[in-house]
């Protein structure tokens, strides 16, 4: 998506986040990041904010309201959403700031003990009830082989989209980025974090033995890891058929090794 500056928001837009904010000193575009139209950290006379937006009638736009929706529910180690406001064509949210760094999920990076405790810690939280985000089976179920798409069904809240630039690091790990919230089985956060380890350079058997310090997926059900393994296979074909994107194609890549390593060598 391409990313504008604080600047090219209409005046109308710049006047609301001002009334929320306070008065607006400096504002320094982000890095990194592909699903916001603004990515900002605006200096005002009452502090700083952290403000991103994506204009409402952007295909993206439902995902950042949900984004929205889950917020209150989610674990003090992820940033605080002060508002959400809709003006003059755009949907813009304004968080806390958080002065951490992207993760580094490298082999035998520090932040990875960081990293398993914050998901650990987000795994205690179950998916409210009353917010409409899909469930595991719903999302996956044109993926998953037939008949198997209820073995991802669960209650707890999981974020989905584990990569690297979606997890600050300061004395602890917090995980940002909630476009993809989904209702199901617990292991399911685990098995996305095992295709980004991948995707740093681990091994399957690393990526595996990080996950394994999560209880949920020391305990989840082989026939369902497997059946997962093979949707997520099929996500990510389709999602690199429909762009060639590099980093596509190697997430593509590594969930086929994902799922046959799952078929042939993971032992529950």
């Amino acid at each position: 998506m391409l990313r504008r500056h604080f600047h090219d928001l209409p005046i109308e837009a710049r006047q609301a986040i001002a009334d929320k904010a306070g008065t607006v000193l400096a504002a320094r575009t982000a890095g990194g990041g592909l699903n916001s139209g603004i990515a900002a950290f605006i200096d005002t006379a009452d502090g700083q904010v952290f403000v991103k937006g994506i204009p409402t009638d952007h295909p993206q736009a439902p995902a950042q309201r949900r984004e929205a929706a889950i917020a209150p529910h989610l674990p003090r180690s992820c940033p605080r959403l002060y508002w959400h406001i809709e003006t003059a064509g755009w949907d813009l949210l304004g968080y806390e700031v958080l002065q951490g760094r992207h993760a580094n999920y490298t082999p035998g990076s520090k932040d990875l003990p960081l990293i398993t405790a914050a998901l650990e810690e987000l795994q205690t939280i179950t998916a409210p009830a009353d917010l409409a985000i899909k469930s595991a089976e719903q999302r996956w179920a044109a993926y998953a082989p037939p008949g198997t798409a209820h073995l991802f069904a669960g209650d707890t809240l999981l974020h989905t989209d584990l990569a690297a630039h979606n997890v600050l690091i300061d004395q602890r790990a917090h995980i940002i980025d909630w476009a993809w919230p989904t209702r199901g089985a617990a292991w399911i956060d685990p098995a996305v974090l095992i295709l980004r380890l991948l995707e740093a350079g681990h091994s399957l058997s690393s990526a595996d033995g990080i996950a394994r310090q999560l209880p949920s997926w020391r305990n989840a059900p082989a026939p369902a890891v497997q059946a997962f393994a093979a949707a997520n296979a099929a996500t990510w074909a389709e999602i690199a058929r429909v762009d060639s994107a590099p980093w596509k194609e190697a997430m593509a890549r590594h969930s086929i090794d994902f799922q046959t390593y799952a078929m042939t060598f993971l032992t529950r």
